[in-house]
């Protein structure tokens, strides 16, 4: 697929990374930062692993980030085990950083997902106190999450769609989306949100595939469906690493290639911490590249 015709500059961009968990872990994400700060993205998040498991690693990248990598960064925060008091310190850490972006999540209980939330005695009910409490601040841009195909906890859509609706109306600026590979799975989403009255955009998720295998373990835990077409067009390519990588950079840039003539403008790709899918996916919408930064890893 030759994509490079439409010259698609114009289209947002945001990167989603994690904490490294190991030394090689470390080098692989700073060198993914330098790289993909050349596509200039609007602004980048950094996840926050269930209740707070790893606060000092994400305020750490973040730091780092904002800092070195000279990036509009968003740190992600959840309330999972934690009180109200607990979670402003750690907001009140994140702004003494320059952190002027959070992405305001619930967050998974510590006993993993599919297991049963239940709040802190003293901390928020849900998601949508915490964006209050961050929006009461005055100077924070808010993101959450939103759910095509549902979150694996809610009841039904309808269910799902309140609980976003309830998060824009305590004020968040924006939802970024949980990946998904259907694109009438998400404008059918979509025009639920609108005739919720939520006006806030919302930010399709785009995952390129790096592993499907992987994948598809990880898609049956978040709730996201795998169509069967993606078995077709990798079939055959388990050894074959380069040609793998071409169909999967093909898959995200159609992708995102069709949602931009359903009219989204504004795209949240899911890196995993690794630049050169991405990059293949980006040179493929004919976005323009600046130069790469070099960030060492500490």
């Amino acid at each position: 697929m030759d994509t490079k015709t439409a010259a698609r500059d114009e289209f947002g961009l945001s990167f989603e990374f994690f904490p490294p968990k190991s030394e090689e872990m470390e080098a692989q994400l700073w060198e993914a930062v330098g790289e993909l700060s050349a596509w200039q993205p609007g602004f980048v998040t950094v996840t926050y692993g269930a209740g707070g498991s790893t606060r000092e690693p994400t305020l750490a990248a973040v730091r780092r980030m904002i800092d070195d990598a000279s990036l509009s960064t968003a740190a992600h925060l959840t309330c999972v085990d934690a009180s109200k008091d607990e979670v402003r310190a750690v907001v009140d850490e994140y702004r003494a950083a320059g952190v002027r972006r959070i992405v305001a999540l619930r967050g998974d209980p510590t006993t993993g997902i599919g297991t049963t939330y239940t709040p802190h005695p003293a901390g928020f009910t849900d998601t949508s106190e915490l964006v209050r409490m961050l929006v009461e601040y005055g100077d924070i841009d808010v993101s959450v999450s939103a759910y095509p195909e549902k979150h694996p906890e809610s009841p039904d859509m309808a269910a799902d769609i309140d609980t976003l609706k309830r998060k824009a109306d305590a004020g968040a600026h924006r939802a970024l989306s949980q990946f998904f590979f259907d694109n009438d799975v998400f404008e059918r989403y979509l025009e639920g949100v609108h005739k919720a009255g939520i006006k806030i955009p919302v930010l399709p998720g785009i995952m390129p595939i790096q592993n499907l295998t992987q994948l598809k373990r990880f898609a049956k835990r978040c709730g996201a469906s795998v169509p069967e077409f993606l078995d077709r067009r990798f079939e055959g390519l388990d050894d074959k690493p380069e040609q793998r990588a071409e169909v999967a950079a093909d898959v995200a840039a159609e992708q995102i290639e069709d949602l931009m003539r359903r009219g989204l403008k504004d795209f949240h790709i899911y890196t995993m911490n690794r630049s050169p899918l991405v990059g293949a996916v980006l040179e493929q919408l004919g976005r323009k590249r600046a130069d790469a930064k070099v960030v060492a890893a500490a």
